[in-house]
């Protein structure tokens, strides 16, 4: 195994939900044995692959805080399945081989996979495994002085102005509002520019720079009349329609954050290419950052950069969204791209002119119409507010998950 620890302790690893998919029954049951060794963890042995990739990825990420799979057995399908299952960037996926072939690993550990074992098993490995799995799982967000949940944080970052971020966030807090059926509020910071209203075709009357202002006189009720609301439900806080000149200290940030972390259940945050804002609670360890870049030299010299010097000790809640992404014509290979980000993509949306032109021309947010990108956007908060899809659920998915 790649990595390895001297702890022969059993770990605490208490109310884990473990997949096993393993069609070679032999390889599975040996690993089933070394896993089924420690107590409170709740084992399910999968004896056949799905038969279809579809949303069952997303739905396994759901179900099982932990997956493992056979390598050996398929393993084009096999390495398909782990793309999709670390897409959300939530599940921990463990692979298993009975060959010792570093390549083969290297190629798994790349597409995701934290933890591969070659067998026979080592019980310190395994032991050591299920201890970073069981600390990987994210801890619910924290209270407030009152004990109170606060809502989730997005925050969407560019590597490099025109990448799109404000269209991919309006679009993930508009596909977020609907599809997680939560309160949700879209903060635009992009500022003195930003783009947020023009992006969902609202007219609004105000907007953050009022907070922004006058910290100490932000709450509920200032809130509520500065935000302006879509008709998904979504609601709004523009940047100004002039070119006001307004400097968002720390102070005033996260002032607003506090705030609306209290009131909404999701609060999406559009900076632009911000790195000013590094120091505010907009990059604290609850919050998810969204890292937007291209295919580009540029883009991905900058979103290097950025990420070994801001992000290096992030994991799940650093997402690498590559914008406008196609197969072909690509300067970059896959194995580039990885290299230059240091790990793999979470999110690729596909580079669908014709949809984006629509749109554009229409005054419509993209997902609202039906694309390759406004499926991937809406697969991106499904992911975010933790839900299951309910609109393309198939027999097979019920029947594996059983």
């Amino acid at each position: 195994m790649l990595q390895a620890s001297r702890d022969t302790a059993i770990p605490d690893v208490t109310n884990l939900n473990v997949a096993l998919l393993g069609p070679d029954e032999p390889r599975r049951k040996v690993v089933a044995s070394a896993i089924s060794k420690h107590p409170g963890l709740k084992l399910h042995e999968f004896s056949s692959f799905p038969p279809r990739l579809d949303d069952l990825p997303q739905r396994l990420a759901q179900a099982y805080e932990i997956v493992v799979i056979d390598v050996d057995s398929e393993p084009d399908y096999a390495y398909a399945l782990v793309e999709s299952l670390c897409a959300s960037g939530r599940t921990y996926v463990m692979a298993y081989s009975a060959n010792a072939d570093m390549k083969r690993a290297v190629q798994f550990m790349r597409a995701g996979v934290r933890e591969f074992f070659t067998l026979p098993l080592d019980p310190n490995e395994v032991s050591a495994a299920l201890t970073r799995a069981s600390s990987h799982r994210a801890a619910p967000p924290p209270p407030d002085d009152n004990g109170r949940k606060i809502g989730k944080l997005f925050v969407f970052l560019g590597s490099k102005g025109g990448c799109g971020v404000t269209t991919l966030a309006s679009n993930f807090a508009l596909a977020l509002a609907q599809e997680s059926d939560s309160t949700t509020l879209l903060i635009d910071l992009g500022l003195p520019l930003g783009d947020v209203a023009i992006n969902l075709g609202i007219k609004t009357e105000y907007s953050v720079v009022t907070a922004l202002e006058n910290p100490a006189r932000v709450d509920a009720n200032l809130l509520s009349t500065l935000v302006s609301k879509h008709s998904s439900g979504l609601s709004v806080l523009p940047a100004p329609t002039d070119l006001a000149d307004v400097r968002a200290t720390k102070e005033a940030v996260d002032k607003l954050l506090k705030v609306t972390r209290e009131i909404y259940d999701y609060v999406v945050v559009d900076i632009g290419s911000r790195i000013d804002l590094m120091d505010s609670t907009l990059f604290e360890e609850s919050s998810t950052v969204l890292l937007v870049t291209q295919v580009g030299i540029s883009e991905m010299r900058t979103a290097n950069r950025m990420i070994l010097k801001y992000f290096s000790k992030r994991d799940d809640n650093l997402q690498i969204v590559i914008n406008r992404y196609k197969t072909s014509d690509s300067l970059f290979d896959e194995g580039q791209i990885m290299k230059a980000l240091t790990r793999p993509a979470q999110w690729k949306i596909p580079d669908d002119y014709a949809a984006a032109r629509r749109t554009r021309e229409t005054a419509t947010p993209m997902v609202m119409v039906d694309s390759t990108i406004s499926q991937t956007i809406r697969t991106m908060a499904k992911s975010a507010a933790g839900l299951l899809s309910e609109k393309n659920e198939k027999r097979g998915f019920f029947s594996f998950l059983r």
